[in-house]
């Protein structure tokens, strides 16, 4: 008789954005005339930008002849791609990262999931809280997480970073020595960043002590102060401890479009064996690249009327995060984040869980945002609210809230 994966058994409900989905669905068919606006999921709303979509009729256009048509891609990538990536988002910004150490993918949520697959099975994991639902759950389905404790909403064999409004919404090191340690900045859900003499302590502390840093720079295109570093690699000793990873999500609204990269340093060496190696191994046994055309659109990302172009949308929503940020202080909230990233992480109303709170705003306001407790135990009494709508209904949306508050 077969048996099923007993470690994915151990995951406690759906993930937190099929549960957001299905309240939501709910409480349309309840209520079919109430005008809902979406705030909570991180997808993006703006087309692709021109030169984008110019990038794309142009490839399809090459796959309709037998002299340009494109099969299967390499297994890191397209050259011309990862080419492109080394140049604009390392090189030129001083860091010592070369092409054939990026591996394009279809995006940074499954290379954040299967990067875990290349370590063993008892090293142990550090994370922010709160933090990506991804990076645990991936981790829970491995089997490297313990035993779940439902009362604290923790797991045994993991080692939580608070990131409270003490510490500035920043993990600090942990007391116990993890051998592998995620850390994302611009941060997903509070909107927190770390300077880059703070990101160097962490490369000092994990070269120090051994362990490996998984860093996630999905949202770097939205930093705006100029002392927050866009890369890990910007910091000194990165190349023998970090993987990076890289979103075109939301930096030129690939949601739909998916593509990705990872970053793996040759230099990143465990004994004799390289990190490198080892994903390559994975990455040619388990994926056959992202699509042509796709990887031609993420080219034209960097070309410089793309580049032009996604600045302006980057602004569209930083505009965006600006409203809610004002407008949640005017209503008399507690708010952080929006400054270097499109998220906002508002304090609850006092006596009310961050669940609570969400069935509030979506039966008074009709507005749908992200409770805080999804993202860990540190995250109840908070809410994220993210700046990926449209103008127009973030200015509804905020002041519907307004109305309530």
């Amino acid at each position: 008789m077969f048996k099923v994966n007993d470690d994915y058994l151990k995951l406690p409900g759906s993930y937190l954005f099929s549960t957001i989905g299905k309240k939501v669905a709910a409480f349309q068919e309840a209520n079919p005339d109430q005008d809902i606006i979406r705030l909570g999921i991180g997808d993006v709303t703006q087309p692709l930008a021109p030169a984008i979509i110019d990038a794309l009729h142009g490839a399809v256009d090459e796959m309709a002849h037998a002299e340009t048509f494109h099969g299967y891609a390499p297994d890191l990538g397209y050259e011309f791609l990862r080419s492109a990536m080394a140049k604009n988002d390392y090189q030129d910004k001083g860091c010592d990262i070369k092409a054939d150490e990026i591996f394009i993918s279809d995006g940074a949520k499954c290379d954040s999931g299967n990067i875990q697959e290349i370590f063993a099975k008892d090293n142990k994991i550090a994370v922010c809280d709160p933090v990506y639902p991804v990076y645990v759950d991936t981790n829970v389905m491995a089997g490297r997480t313990g035993v779940y404790d439902q009362k604290a909403e923790t797991w045994s064999d993991v080692i939580y970073m608070p990131c409270t409004k003490e510490t500035g919404f920043a993990p600090q090191l942990p007391k116990e020595t993890p051998d592998i340690i995620y850390l994302c900045f611009p941060n997903n859900p509070t909107g927190s960043t770390i300077t880059k003499a703070q990101l160097q302590e962490w490369v000092d502390y994990a070269n120090k002590a051994g362990a490996v840093i998984i860093y996630d720079a999905a949202y770097e295109a939205y930093i705006s102060e100029a002392d927050v570093p866009h890369t890990i690699y910007e910091c000194e000793g990165a190349r023998t401890c970090a993987i990076e990873l890289r979103s075109f999500s939301k930096n030129a609204g690939f949601t739909g479009v998916r593509l990705g990269a990872t970053v793996i340093p040759k230099d990143l060496i465990c004994k004799d064996v390289m990190l490198h190696s080892l994903w390559a191994r994975r990455h040619g046994t388990k994926y056959n690249g992202a699509p042509y055309i796709v990887q031609k659109a993420g080219e034209a990302v960097y070309s410089e009327a793309g580049k032009a172009q996604l600045k302006e949308q980057v602004a569209y929503y930083m505009k965006n995060a600006a409203v809610i940020y004002e407008g949640l202080k005017e209503a008399g909230y507690n708010v952080s984040g929006g400054v270097n990233a499109p998220y906002i992480w508002l304090e609850t109303p006092k006596g009310m869980t961050s669940w609570e709170f969400f069935d509030y705003l979506l039966e008074r306001a009709n507005v749908v945002g992200t409770p805080g407790s999804g993202f860990g135990p540190s995250g109840e009494g908070y809410f994220r609210l993210t700046a990926f709508g449209s103008y127009e209904n973030t200015v509804r949306a905020i002041e519907r809230i307004k109305k309530i508050a």
